[in-house]
């Protein structure tokens, strides 16, 4: 079991990403004094965060979780760690919003929030792009997470415009900007990522993958063998 195909910086950005995500959609969802003053900055239009946007976000930080705590359990590269890009910005992105909670209100800083995880959104994939990019092989990272992240993102972007026409005002769907955001940079991110593992890079084979190498070198020929067990059967 190795995580040598994923890229940790992407781990990082996703849990603290949906992290953000989901204290912007409770406090949107529970809190009538946000909701409130949602309506008064947007003409009395109430917001659009849905349940499903709540249960998506715990969701995601949780299995993201998962994820990030198996980078440690199972075998790494030697020089596979989080970079210092992610650390900044999310050492400088936490000194944010606690400037924001001494200085700003509440909903600003909620909204704050929302910002972060678009940010998330948009440079999380950039690191695992490049390290397919740098290995030439998607192998060791799995595109059917992929797959579903970019049926999520079409249909989650598809709600957000639905609502905003059923609603009478579509620019209401500008109003929830990370999901408009994440809906975009979700779907573009996961063309480029399709395109890798379908087009560019369709060998398996993996560069790393030392051990393999060294078991195939090692292995004695078979050649001229008339043993039948030695005869592929697949």
């Amino acid at each position: 079991m190795r995580v040598e195909g994923l890229s940790i910086d992407f781990l990082v950005y996703n849990v603290y990403g949906f992290a953000c995500y989901a204290l912007f959609n409770t406090a949107f969802f529970f809190n009538k004094r946000i909701g409130d003053e949602y309506a008064r900055r947007n003409d009395g239009h109430e917001n659009l965060v849905r349940f499903n946007d709540l249960f998506f976000s715990y969701h995601a930080l949780v299995l993201s979780l998962v994820t990030f705590a198996q980078s440690f359990y199972y075998k790494r590269a030697p020089a596979q760690s989080s970079s210092r890009t992610s650390r900044v910005f999310f050492f400088g992105t936490l000194a944010s919003l606690a400037i924001s909670l001494m200085f700003s209100s509440i909903y600003n800083t909620v909204y704050l929030l929302s910002f972060i995880k678009l940010g998330c959104s948009m440079i999380k994939y950039i690191p695992q792009a490049w390290l397919n990019y740098e290995r030439k092989s998607t192998t060791g990272w799995s595109i059917h997470n992929i797959m579903l992240d970019f049926t999520g993102g079409t249909l989650s972007f598809a709600q957000l415009i639905l609502d905003a026409i059923r609603s009478g005002n579509v620019t209401e769907a500008l109003g929830n900007p990370v999901k408009f955001g994440m809906g975009l940079a979700s779907i573009g991110f996961d063309l480029v990522f399709l395109t890798q593992h379908f087009v560019l890079y369709t060998d398996r084979y993996d560069p790393q993958d030392i051990e393999a190498q060294v078991r195939c070198q090692s292995a004695p020929s078979t050649y001229g063998s008339t043993d039948s067990s030695d005869v592929s059967t697949f």
